[in-house]
């Protein structure tokens, strides 16, 4: 669990761009299924879009302000719900004990990896319908682990960027470390260093998984920050966010 329903990004950097769209949208996954998004563009684009994967409990307004402070940094960007098949398409329209653990545990347990990477494409299809040429892929807690995965050639991004994603195995199911072998697009992995619920050790085992695998990438472990630090109420440490969105922002005006 991530980020509590009136959890709210911080705001470090000025808007450098007028946003000319932010605005909830329904897409249509592989298998007809219907699950809502948020798309925030910028009035013109001067970097890569971005495909925003919330945390386990889905599309929150912290993803949608997300969205909107990278529109406002030039990228457009565009957040999935995980929960279409289960849930509804209209994640405005659900209870608020929604995201508590045990009404949203059966939802969670019922995704599957190819229900969640044929979202992630149709999330990829229509930012490149838009006119998007690169993406990337970034990521919170859950979503920051599904980034990872998406650094496979098949979804064929510029980057991924995972803030807080477990990178091992969950139940016996291969997390980012076991697939490294398979990734190949260039990750930037921001941690906490007081995360409970990541150990250092497992961090360790995946940046070295992808060193094998030749996958570049960096980490950047923040020794005093928590699980979820990137949040406006995370008083200690806010240098770990400021740090964190400028690498953020760093990694998504490289060339990739």
């Amino acid at each position: 669990m991530c980020y509590d329903a009136d959890a709210a990004p911080p705001a470090f950097t000025p808007a450098l761009r007028p946003l000319a769209e932010a605005a909830p949208l329904t897409l249509i996954s592989a298998d007809g299924t219907e699950f809502g998004a948020f798309l925030a563009s910028p009035e013109f684009a001067t970097g890569p879009a971005v495909l925003l994967l919330p945390d386990n409990k889905g599309l929150s307004g912290f993803y949608r302000q997300t969205a909107a402070r990278l529109a406002e940094q030039g990228h457009p960007t565009l957040v999935i719900d995980y929960y279409g098949r289960t849930a509804g398409a209209d994640p405005e329209k659900r209870p608020a004990e929604f995201g508590e653990l045990p009404n949203l545990l059966p939802r969670l347990l019922a995704l599957t990896p190819d229900g969640l990477d044929a979202d992630l494409i149709a999330g990829l299809d229509h930012l490149r319908g838009i006119g998007a040429t690169e993406v990337v892929a970034l990521g919170f807690c859950f979503g920051g682990r599904q980034a990872f995965r998406a650094a496979a050639p098949r979804f064929g991004l510029a980057g991924a960027v995972g803030f807080y994603g477990y990178p091992d195995t969950i139940d016996g199911a291969p997390g980012p470390t076991q697939l490294a072998p398979g990734l190949t697009a260039p990750i930037l992995a921001l941690w906490g260093g007081a995360d409970e619920h990541i150990p250092a050790a497992a961090v360790d085992a995946f940046d070295a998984a992808l060193t094998a695998a030749g996958c570049p990438h960096e980490f950047v472990t923040y020794p005093r920050a928590p699980h979820n630090f990137f949040e406006l109420r995370a008083a200690e440490p806010s240098d770990a966010a400021r740090d964190a969105w400028q690498r953020l922002l760093g990694f998504l005006s490289r060339p990739h």
